[in-house]
């Protein structure tokens, strides 16, 4: 099954560069999306290159010389990246939510609230939080001696897992899991949660079906990659401390660091007139 799953993992490597690719040069190079929610949008495709790049390429190289060991200096340097990538589309999906909940709740007032300097702040803001949360899950994993002969349960350093090598202290690691899976993802989530409460109350305001729809059209797109990510995200970082199932854990980290950046340019591509729209002009300038 080793050349099935290179072909299948190299396949959705290279469908999800070149997807989120195509999402940064649209939205760069098409003044008609020059807009706040498709510049987080581009910023979360470059995020989502990285996420996926921190992990594939290795698993990719250890099949093919059928070795899956890592030093101790790499397997740190793949949690780091890992941590910030990953924090990162946390962080932007949830900022993503208050541009849609100003767009909707705020409308005439969206143009002015979310400005070129905010915007660049709120990314900036994101950026300095994943690194937060990286340099955090460093300082435990730095405690730990070199090891030798150690499994880890995964195809990548998962941070979870391991934290979960060292053999003192196990009651602090595990509150330091649920202290940063509440930091960097219940209060996230509870911004996504509180932004689209917001946005439902002022969508039922609407009077015409059709304003309704195209409200709940410009949401639908981020709601399916919230629900994709951080249901599988969250089940891995947390379920890891309450349960020993590798196999599970496993197919829930494919599902969110593979198949999740992949499915993003589809979801955003499909469900988005104006990405569509860019992709076209973009295609008939190439041309």
């Amino acid at each position: 099954m080793q050349s099935v799953f290179f072909g299948l993992f190299l396949s959705m490597y290279l469908l999800t560069v070149l997807g989120n690719l195509l999402i940064i040069l649209a939205v760069s190079s098409d003044s008609h999306v020059h807009t706040p929610m498709y510049f987080f949008l581009s910023n979360l495709s470059l995020a989502d290159i990285g996420f996926i790049s921190t992990t594939v390429p290795k698993m990719l190289i250890n099949i093919q010389t059928h070795s899956r060991v890592i030093s101790y200096v790499g397997c740190l340097t793949q949690m780091s990246l890992f941590s910030i990538f990953g924090c990162m589309d946390d962080m932007l999906l949830t900022v993503m939510a208050y541009d849609r909940y100003v767009a909707i709740c705020h409308p005439l007032q969206y143009a002015v609230i979310m400005n070129p300097r905010l915007c660049g702040f709120l990314v900036s803001v994101c950026f300095l939080v994943s690194l937060l949360d990286s340099q955090l899950h460093n300082l435990i994993a730095l405690q730990f001696i070199y090891f030798r002969d150690v499994e880890i349960a995964n195809f990548f350093c998962d941070p979870s897992q391991l934290l979960d090598l060292s053999c003192t202290n196990t009651l602090t690691n595990k509150i330091f899991m649920y202290f940063t899976g509440a930091i960097f993802g219940f209060f996230p989530v509870s911004g996504i949660l509180f932004s689209y409460y917001k946005i439902v109350f002022s969508i039922l305001k609407i009077p015409s079906s059709g304003g309704m729809y195209k409200a709940f059209s410009t949401c639908g797109s981020h709601l399916s990659v919230v629900c994709l990510f951080y249901g599988t995200g969250l089940a891995v970082y947390l379920g890891s401390a309450v349960s020993s199932s590798p196999k599970k854990g496993m197919v829930a980290s494919v599902m969110y660091t593979v198949v999740t950046p992949m499915l993003n340019p589809f979801i955003y591509s499909l469900w988005n007139r104006d990405i569509k729209s860019a992709l076209w002009r973009l295609q008939s300038r190439m041309v």
